[in-house]
């Protein structure tokens, strides 16, 4: 797909403005005070249907719980959400120095628990870990100027160690768990040419799998084989971020994916494969917004003010699967950062609302899945429990919109709410539609 216009402005309203954060999960800059007029922020609901192993989940934002250390990565799930891994501290004094060490979760049973898997010595606080389907966890390590590769899985009492083998490189990011569950890439981004790597499922441990030329970031998967990925690129010499699409399976062969504007920054950030939902972030309106459109779509990409609420940065991290052709009913939660923490949104593109919840303590903020029937899950861990998942039904969007007016050429409110359309026609350019792999260039429609 690539979007080919927006809805509520035209795409030469784009200007250059500062990128956001190269990696996907990263949360956005939070809008400045001028956007507070043209929609408001509100203050988190109560939670809705949340109920997790420890009990309730409490009013207001999450903070982080008190006794726990700051992680040095982030909580990774299967792209299942079957397990989850990352990195914890070993148990100590409030100021003592701790150990890292890996810990698996489980979380498609009848209670989730996790497993610890340390080693004969600690990890180092850069390392990254992801899970597999099979239960295993893959460790990333750099030692010295290289990156080398482990899976780790519990046998008894210990911690079993498989060596994969090393790349040499000064630096490595795993991209997001294969849909495949058994496949997980690296990326090693350089000005002008980007490697990306099979670091686990190959059959004689790393292996290259393409040099796209420029620098990517990024990853999002495009399909439940692991075939094709999103990549976020910048051409050698610099100019504006594109999402990519990447063929693993045609030797990386790389296609556009978005284009809303040709000096816009246009990144992918989710992308569901049951509706066609995507999730992008692009400053062709003017500055970063957070917009949606349909993957093999030629619509507009559309740019909620919901989206957008005041002083907050909101960052989509799941999508409802199994909403076939659907993608307008999907649910999709956001984690949202403001002064008083980090708290979970939760918003369709028909319901046009912004649902701002509670997260429960000790929630590793950005991490959860959505299940079929829609319930999203949020792994957590606190003083009271150090493994359980919070279950928070998404709430309906039913009754009247707020009455709208705007002054900026759309309809706006302070209630969060999308705007209906824009007043002035989008601007039309060529799409290139992203079909079924392989993917072709598509002669512009008559």
């Amino acid at each position: 797909m690539t979007a080919c216009a927006i809805e509520g402005g035209t795409a030469g309203a784009a200007t250059t403005a500062d990128p956001g954060p190269e990696e996907s999960g990263e949360p956005e800059e939070p809008v400045g005070a001028e956007s507070a007029g043209a929609e408001g922020a509100a203050e988190p609901e109560g939670a809705v249907g949340a109920e997790g192993a420890a009990g309730a989940v409490p009013a207001g934002p999450a903070t982080p719980w008190a006794g726990a250390p700051r992680a040095p990565g982030t909580f990774t799930l299967t792209a299942d959400g079957a397990y989850g891994a990352r990195l914890t501290a070993a148990p100590g004094a409030p100021g003592e120095q701790r150990a890292w060490y890996p810990e698996r979760w489980t979380l498609d049973g009848p209670e989730p628990y996790a497993v610890p898997l340390p080693l004969h010595q600690p990890e180092e606080p850069d390392a990254q870990v992801v899970p597999l389907a099979d239960g295993r966890v893959l460790i990333r390590r750099r030692v010295a100027d290289r990156q080398m590769f482990s899976l780790l899985y519990p046998t008894g009492p210990a911690t079993g160690e498989l060596a994969l083998g090393a790349v040499e490189c000064d630096g490595m990011t795993l991209l997001p768990p294969s849909p495949d569950g058994s496949s997980v890439y690296g990326l090693s981004a350089g000005d002008h040419s980007s490697l990306l790597w099979l670091v686990a499922g190959g059959a004689f441990g790393p292996e290259l799998v393409a040099e796209i030329p420029g620098h990517c970031s990024g990853g999002v998967w495009l399909d439940r084989a692991g075939r094709m990925l999103a990549l976020d690129r910048q051409l050698p010499g610099g100019g504006p971020v594109k999402a990519v699409a990447v063929d693993l399976e045609r030797n990386g062969e790389v296609t556009p994916l978005l284009q809303i504007a040709p000096s816009s920054d246009d990144r992918l950030l989710l992308a569901d494969p049951d509706s066609g939902l995507l999730l992008i972030r692009s400053d062709a309106p003017g500055h970063d917004r957070l917009g949606w459109g349909v993957l093999g779509s030629c619509l507009p990409v559309r740019f909620p003010e919901c989206l957008r609420p005041a002083d907050v940065a909101v960052t989509p991290f799941a999508v409802q699967p199994g909403q076939m052709l659907m993608p307008e009913s999907c649910a999709v939660a956001l984690r949202v950062d403001g002064a008083a923490g980090s708290w979970v949104g939760v918003w369709r593109p028909q319901g046009r609302r912004l649902h701002q919840l509670a997260a429960p303590e000790g929630w590793s903020a950005g991490a959860g899945y959505w299940s079929r029937d829609g319930v999203l899950h949020l792994p957590y861990a606190n003083a009271a429990t150090p493994c359980a998942v919070a279950r928070i039904e998404a709430p309906g969007d039913d009754g009247p919109l707020p009455e709208t007016g705007g002054t900026d050429g759309t309809d706006s409110d302070a209630s969060g709410t999308e705007p209906s359309g824009a007043v002035t026609p989008p601007v039309v350019c060529k799409p290139v539609p992203l079909g079924q792999a392989p993917l072709h260039r598509a002669a512009p429609p008559d």
